[in-house]
């Protein structure tokens, strides 16, 4: 099989295809992305600094009632002072501003730090008189409007982002099925900010030539001609055998003379920061991987916030939960409380708890709908499903049928937030992977619950549900449960 080659440098046209085949012009699968001028990003960064010195005068301003407070000219400077605090604490840099993350906000704190470091020398070293209460005043208002501020900017950037400005051109580098799946991750998760430009595969990869979603820009050795010629801003290197330690070092000397990153892709997916950590070992950097603690402290942690919040909801939705037990009673024949076997911790089976939404002996219609499933090959779901009652279908729109299942918690078989409790009959098609969910308890909503639900592939399912398992924590539940009533509200998959 031929290899790309590359006309002499010149200038580009935004959009216009630079693979050619021999001497024949080979059309791309779809057209290179154009270049979003650097121009823009520097822009977006000085209305940052604007808005964070903003936030820093309206905090001044409001020091100014307090007794002793600095003159105009001290509340001015304070204009001068965060932005630069902000700029040494690197809350500036690029890796900070154009990717997701938390590290944006991190940054905001350490910069309050080093004022009030500063502050306190200025004050001892050089005998200058600074109000205290303007102090304890100002600075933690400072990192609140600044909190906020950065928040709001960076909805406007991911929105932004979904119609294509402020995004960094990624270049893919490594075997045509892991480019393939990175591909589909990125362009999935639009909001991420990178925008895929091509790839560069190994010549010997022959199955990757027939990429179908990405435009085959050259191979391992054109990495940096194409960066060139595309106005690439990131670089992705994923796992292969093609490019061993020295291939990658040479090519992040090579990268240097350019205004792209490297970003290397481990092996390891969809395990949290606070698992992995470099460590050195005979003088190469390797990757740890701290086990996964789920027992002990960790465990029972989770089991007093589980039981305590059912607790509370309980006492605070029973009202709710009395009238759409009245509604469903009304709904027509049957029991209100519908129990279906699930299977949970550990593997073990329990009767999970639901407010009846389907007609009386919906379950021995099933087989005769299974070829009508919208679902995922595993999961069975219709979106017009002739079992679910009137009263049923607004139940399961806003997800008020799941409501019961405050009781699986209170009694220790489900966690409030945790991967969906399987059917007996779907865990039956599982593989290993989705067994790992198995280790923790069903959640009464998940990351799949707020991640499109019914909408998502059986791929994707797995990975969301393996994601909760591999990067649990406290943080990751309340996240959660907050995205949880956006998800409930706008009912996307749920049906």
């Amino acid at each position: 099989m031929s290899r790309a080659t590359y006309e002499p440098p010149g200038p580009v046209s935004p959009g216009r295809p630079v693979l050619a085949t021999g001497n024949v012009a080979q059309e791309l699968p779809r057209p290179v992305p154009a270049a979003v001028p650097r121009a823009g990003r520097a822009g977006y960064l000085r209305r940052l600094v604007a808005a964070d010195a903003g936030c820093a005068l309206v905090a001044a301003l409001a020091g100014l009632a307090v007794p002793g407070a600095p003159p105009v000219a001290g509340v001015l400077a304070v204009l001068l002072v965060w932005p630069a605090a902000l700029f040494v604490a690197r809350g500036y840099d690029r890796d900070v501003l154009l990717c997701a993350g938390p590290g944006e906000f991190s940054r905001v704190p350490a910069a309050a730090g080093l004022v009030l470091a500063g502050v306190a020398v200025t004050a001892w070293a050089g005998g200058v008189e600074i109000s205290r209460a303007f102090v304890a005043l100002t600075l933690p208002l400072t990192a609140v409007l600044t909190l906020a501020e950065r928040a709001f900017a960076r909805r406007l950037l991911r929105r932004a982002r979904a119609t294509g400005r402020h995004t960094q051109r990624t270049l893919l580098v490594g075997h045509g099925t892991a480019v393939a799946l990175l591909h589909e991750r990125l362009t999935r998760q639009a909001g991420g900010g990178y925008e895929v430009v091509g790839c560069c595969l190994p010549t010997s990869d022959e199955a990757g030539q027939a990429l179908s979603e990405v435009p085959v820009l050259g191979s391992l050795t054109d990495v940096l001609d194409v960066v060139q010629r595309n106005a690439v801003d990131t670089v992705a290197v994923l796992p292969s055998p093609d490019l061993d330690g020295a291939a990658v070092r040479r090519l992040g000397w090579q990268l240097e003379t350019t205004p792209a990153e490297l970003l290397l892709a481990p092996a390891v997916t969809d395990i949290g920061r606070p698992r992995l950590r470099m460590r050195k070992v005979c003088g190469l950097p390797l990757l740890h991987v701290s086990p996964l603690e789920l027992r002990g402290a960790r465990r029972v942690t989770k089991a007093v916030f589980d039981r305590a919040g059912a607790t509370l909801l309980i006492v605070l939705i029973a009202p709710v939960l009395a009238g759409l037990a009245v509604a469903v009673k009304l709904s027509g024949p049957g029991p209100v409380l519908f129990r279906q076997r699930r299977v949970g911790l550990d593997g073990q089976v329990f009767p999970m708890l639901k407010l009846r939404t389907m007609e009386t002996g919906a379950e021995r219609r099933l087989t005769e709908l299974v070829s009508t499933s919208d679902g995922n090959g595993v999961l069975f779901k219709m979106r017009l499903d002739p079992r679910v009652t009137r009263v049923g279908r607004v139940l399961r729109r806003y997800s008020l049928d799941e409501l019961p299942q405050l009781f699986n918690v209170l009694r220790g078989e489900m966690s409030l937030v945790g991967p969906r409790p399987p059917l007996p009959s779907e865990v039956e098609k599982y593989g290993p992977d989705m067994r790992r969910r198995f280790v923790v308890k069903p959640g009464l909503t998940g990351l799949w619950q707020v991640s499109g639900r019914s909408n998502l592939s059986w791929e994707e399912s797995v990975r969301v549900d393996v994601h909760y398992v591999e990067n649990w924590s406290l943080l990751l539940d309340l996240v959660i449960l907050w995205r949880t009533l956006g998800a409930v509200v706008r009912g996307i998959g749920a049906y």
